[in-house]
């Protein structure tokens, strides 16, 4: 099922990772403390093609596959999953638009988005409908050329600072069915933001809730058809969450690389804490997990791009076990650590607060649980 690796996949890892070292890994630990969202930073990582991964070309994106996409995702989150993670939502939302969008939609929006000159955010989740994503209640009511949208999304990524907000609303009926898609910008009246969150990680990111009272917009920011906006975000969370899968791997890779620099210098008893057998077991443990993890994403991503049937299962399947092991992963490498992997300075603690949130977002991994599960049983 898997290949080589070509020559331009190798070149797609190894100039992200560079960057991510460069520009990210010095910074990581004070953006965190400082609650910083380095937009510059983010710009940066657009003129490297980062901005628009799966948007076409002819649209100003890189056109990259999904398993290009993951091998990026990775390579940048070695250096700040919190940052990484959020240029995987944004570039859920650009392939979103890129996709379902109109010619004058895609002409209107993606070359901001590409350039990554303006930022996106993802608004399903709402304060009563998490998980229940179709019980959602905001609500997109036509009036004449216009839709009027009512509600308030919870958890959004990038809020606050982002210009392009895909809002799920309620045309229709209870149901998947009575839910479209919009295209809000920030400066619509009628939109606000909460507060920025105060969060376990994912610092370097805001996270807020979105507002709409009464945001008037023109008919043509529907996205996709009415009762449409279902599948389109169903559809656009099968890439989203084989990004942060990726994120957790790159972000669990640097936390064992930090684990076995930290226990090739320290020493204990007379002996570098490497040479003990004990120890050098649970870094082939945790090399292995990543690796096994690694190979079921790169499997995920490649049915998706293939338009395998079993994609959505498939990546399911990768968004929880990577997400779970990238976990487990870096908590050892903090445990490897000792007391210093408590402290801030080591880096370690910060990437396990980060890669917490992994298994909660874009889908429980209780929810992608009950997808595989109804894809094995053919429950609806």
């Amino acid at each position: 099922m898997h290949r080589e690796l070509t020559e331009d996949q190798l070149a797609i890892v190894s100039t992200t990772r560079d960057f991510a070292q460069e520009c990210l890994a010095p910074y990581a630990v004070e953006w965190d403390q400082n609650k910083h969202f380095p937009v510059d930073v983010l710009a940066r990582a657009a003129a490297l093609g980062l901005g628009g991964v799966h948007v076409r070309e002819e649209c100003g994106g890189s056109g990259l596959t999904r398993l290009d996409a993951v091998l990026a995702f990775e390579a940048l989150a070695t250096g700040c999953p919190s940052i990484a993670g959020y240029t995987s939502i944004h570039n859920m939302v650009a392939g979103m638009i890129d996709r379902h969008g109109t010619p004058g939609q895609r002409a209107r929006w993606l070359p901001g988005l590409c350039s990554m000159r303006d930022l996106a955010s993802y608004c399903l989740t709402e304060p009563g409908a998490g998980s229940d994503a179709a019980a959602l209640t905001t609500r997109a009511r036509r009036d004449g050329d216009h839709y009027v949208l009512d509600g308030v999304k919870q958890f959004i990524s990038g809020a606050g600072s982002s210009q392009v907000y895909v809002v799920m609303a309620r045309t229709g009926g209870e149901g998947p069915q009575g839910i479209s898609a919009f295209v809000v910008e920030r400066g619509d009246p009628g939109l606000s933001f909460g507060p920025n969150e105060r969060k376990m990680g994912w610092n370097a990111q805001p996270t807020r809730q979105v507002v709409l009272d009464g945001v008037r917009l023109p008919a043509d920011r529907l996205l996709g058809v009415e009762g449409g906006g279902f599948r389109i975000a169903m559809n656009g969370l099968d890439g989203g969450r084989l990004g942060i899968a990726a994120c957790s791997l790159g972000g669990a890779q640097d936390a064992l690389e930090r684990a076995t620099k930290y226990l090739a210098e320290r020493e204990a008893f007379g002996a570098r804490l490497l040479h003990a057998q004990a120890l050098q077991f649970q870094l082939a443990d945790m090399a292995t997990e990543l690796e096994a993890a690694r190979s079921l994403l790169w499997r995920a991503a490649t049915a998706l791009d293939d338009g395998d049937p079993q994609a959505p299962h498939l990546c399911a399947m990768a968004k929880r076990f990577a997400t779970d092991t990238g976990y487990e992963v870096a908590n050892r490498a903090l445990q490897l650590h000792g007391g210093y992997g408590y402290l801030a300075e080591y880096g370690v603690e910060k990437i396990v607060r980060d890669l917490r949130v992994h298994q909660i977002l874009e889908g429980t991994n209780e929810i992608m649980r009950v997808i595989v599960a109804r894809g094995l049983t053919g429950a609806a």
